[in-house]
């Protein structure tokens, strides 16, 4: 008699979920390179926090490209894209239409815009968008959202009845709204993904603390603290945004101006949450939802995540400690790969991160680590195999 026994071999994959390593590749770029040095059957899905390249992370996760020309932070037109998704959501990313990265030239930081990220706003609603989850990172400028407002529809108005120029200073003689021409935005539900927790004011606000990132002076950001006060001052008071007090003699809107978010992208955080009622919520959170992240853990025997470089801001809601949380809920393993690292072995597991491979690990010069990141990235994923996945497929 002969007895047929038949053996199963469960192969579980590994889940390669990494943001962007800023300046050499895009976080999908980092996922195919480190898939292609793991040897081991892997599912890749690149992941955003918010910031730059959450568009290509949601492109990457199957959502389409829609591509339009916009105005740039300066003013001249760009060509911008944002993600739609058949379920009738879109993704809209600020650093696509307002960023710093679309500047031709020196910053501007008195009269950058954030029109172009209205115009997106704008082209997916009327495209039938129920569902925009607006990104917020990377931001040029630093007009309290008054450009995407501007884009939308509303005119923001000086005692004469004349239309304000574009830009954060211009915001210091605004004297009316008028939300009459404004969009019809309704039934459209506004999500802000961003872990800044800035108000849009003082010297935790907007231009206080990022005013010098995008090229402001001291008297610079003077200036556009004088915009912002002025904007959330007069939006409180026309459109009931809860009550104005006086602070060193100037008007201080409080609620809306002083939650948590509305500080971020020089302040469109205020606006999104002004004028389109938008809920804020942790950026990479909320984006792992979006991408079905829970669904393609399941079965994963180790998530690999990373970023260019792991440290302190790594640990304050960046994209690899969301993972890291994320995989640790559904009982799964993680570790890193990154261009460079900061953080010691103690402060990685406390954030539920194993280990961590840096590219500086196998080559000391920074130049060459990001001219060479893709090769050196799948040698640093085999050594990573070799370590985490000692018996290869399994």
């Amino acid at each position: 008699m002969f007895i047929i026994r038949w053996e199963f071999v469960v192969v579980q994959h590994v889940l390669v979920a990494p943001d962007k390593f800023k300046g050499s590749l895009t976080a999908a770029e980092v996922a195919s390179r480190v898939s292609a040095g793991l040897g081991v059957p892997t599912v890749e899905l690149p992941v955003a926090d918010g910031g730059d390249g959450t568009v290509d992370a949601a492109v990457a996760g199957g959502f389409s490209r829609i591509t339009i020309e916009v105005t740039g932070p300066t003013g001249e037109r760009v060509p911008a894209s944002y993600a739609w998704h058949a379920a009738d959501t879109a993704v809209v990313e600020l650093a696509e239409a307002s960023g710093l990265r679309r500047l031709p030239g020196e910053p501007e930081p008195l009269t950058a815009t954030s029109y172009g990220t209205g115009e997106l706003i704008a082209d997916a609603v009327r495209r039938g968008a129920k569902r925009i989850v607006l990104g917020l990172g990377g931001s040029a400028c630093t007009d309290g959202g008054a450009g995407l407002a501007q884009a939308l529809g509303a005119r923001l108005l000086d005692a004469d009845g004349h239309d304000l120029p574009r830009g954060g200073a211009a915001l210091r003689k605004l004297a009316r709204i008028d939300l009459s021409g404004f969009l019809d935005v309704a039934g459209v539900e506004f999500v802000v993904a961003s872990d800044v927790d800035n108000p849009l004011l003082g010297p935790h606000g907007a231009a206080a603390v990022y005013g010098p990132q995008k090229g402001a002076t001291a008297d610079d950001v003077a200036t556009l603290e004088a915009g912002l006060a002025r904007l959330a001052a007069v939006a409180t008071a026309t459109h009931g945004l809860m009550g104005a007090v006086e602070h060193d003699g100037v008007p201080r809107a409080m609620g809306v101006a002083g939650a948590p978010g509305a500080g971020a992208a020089g302040g469109v955080g205020f606006a999104a949450l002004a004028f389109l009622h938008a809920e804020i919520r942790p950026g990479i959170d909320y984006l792992l939802d979006l991408l079905g992240f829970g669904e393609h853990v399941k079965g994963a025997r180790l998530v690999i995540t990373g970023e260019g470089s792991l440290d302190e801001q790594s640990l304050r809601g960046k994209a690899p400690i969301g993972v890291a949380q994320a995989a640790a809920r559904a009982g799964v393993p993680v570790v890193a790969v990154c261009g460079r690292r900061t953080l010691g072995d103690a402060e990685l597991k406390a954030a539920g991160i194993e280990a961590a491979y840096a590219l500086t690990d196998l080559e000391p010069d920074p130049a060459r680590c990001m001219s060479e990141a893709g090769p050196l990235l799948e040698r640093l994923a085999a050594r990573l195999a070799a370590d985490q996945l000692p018996g290869g497929a399994e």
